[in-house]
């Protein structure tokens, strides 16, 4: 007589499943306009989430720009490690599609040790370049020279006209001479309107943004208040010094906010109370494009920057995501 196996012989008879790996955790960004308390937020969530920080900052890539792009000091990040700090040269020219690689690079180190990357920053392309499906188009270095050439010679209104019988959505968008070259360059590169590149808030691998959201007022306070702390601490020395490593040559850094306004210090072209001034307008008007940016992307959750509970606020938004709390 045969003899009948158990259940459990016949269970461990049958093929194993494998015990699917846990699901990464998503990155956690923190957006909002310049000002807003972003940093801050980043260090507190870093330490109860057991994550590392990602710069998406686009000047603070830079070495050595630190008082008027308000980097976090060393001392201020509570041991949390910082990734894409510091990675520049001011001579240099920031890539949003070398910044995308080296984002998700970091990314995947961060989370094959375990930890929650923590994506931070006001840079709303740079922001979407780590975290959506982003494709970036190629560069031609002949193409753009001669670009720049005819920019000079013809201004800039006469490139805007000629993008706009190419790429009328871009043109629409476009305000300085700069990306209305790599526009052009893209469409004759590519024979695609550099429009058709722009993300569709698609996310490149799970994410969640939460974003700091500040009243008017108080803003246009705080930027004052911000601007005027710079001054103190010394942002027309560090000015000076990068103009010596050659800020000026650098197509990128040359233009960040307050250091544009206090090169013209140093010609003497402007006094200092005068480019404070200039540089609290300038912040303004940036930071209300980075509202207009980001109040546009329907998956970001919205805080206000001075609620008391902020903290525990977000991190309970965060407890729907099981991954990010176990």
């Amino acid at each position: 007589m045969t003899k009948r196996g158990t259940a459990a012989d016949a269970s461990r008879a049958l093929p194993q499943r494998a015990e699917e790996p846990p699901a990464p955790a998503p990155v956690v960004a923190v957006v909002g306009p310049t000002g807003s308390g972003k940093s801050e937020l980043a260090v507190a969530l870093a330490l109860a989430l057991d994550g590392e920080i990602i710069n998406a900052d686009a000047m603070q890539l830079y070495r050595g720009m630190d008082i008027g792009t308000a980097k976090m000091p060393p001392a201020e990040r509570r041991g949390v490690p910082h990734h894409l700090l510091d990675i520049l040269q001011v001579r240099d020219e920031a890539n949003v599609a070398d910044f995308q690689r080296l984002a998700r690079d970091a990314i995947a180190d961060i989370r094959r040790r375990d930890r929650v990357p923590v994506l931070v920053g006001g840079s709303g392309l740079y922001v979407r370049a780590a975290l959506d499906v982003l494709e970036f188009p190629g560069i031609d270095a002949d193409i753009r020279r001669r670009l720049e050439a005819e920019l000079s010679e013809q201004g800039f209104g006469a490139l805007l006209e000629r993008l706009r019988a190419v790429d009328p959505v871009s043109a629409e968008r476009i305000g300085d001479g700069r990306r209305v070259v790599r526009a052009l360059e893209v469409h004759e590169l590519t024979g695609r309107p550099f429009s058709s590149y722009m993300p569709q808030r698609e996310y490149f691998q799970p994410a969640v943004q939460i974003g700091l959201a500040v009243d008017r007022p108080a803003l246009h306070r705080r930027l004052e208040e911000r601007v005027a702390g710079m001054v103190a601490a010394g942002l027309a020395a560090e000015v000076a010094a990068l103009d010596r490593e050659g800020l000026r040559q650098g197509k990128t850094a040359s233009h960040a906010l307050g250091y544009q306004q206090f090169l013209q210090v140093l010609d003497g072209e402007s006094t200092v109370a005068q480019a404070s001034g200039q540089t609290v307008v300038a912040t303004r008007q940036f930071a209300r494009r980075q509202i207009t940016w980001f109040r546009a992307d329907p998956r970001i959750h919205w805080f206000d920057w001075d609620r008391p509970d902020l903290l525990n606020a977000v991190l309970g938004c965060l407890a729907a995501v099981p991954e990010l709390l176990t």
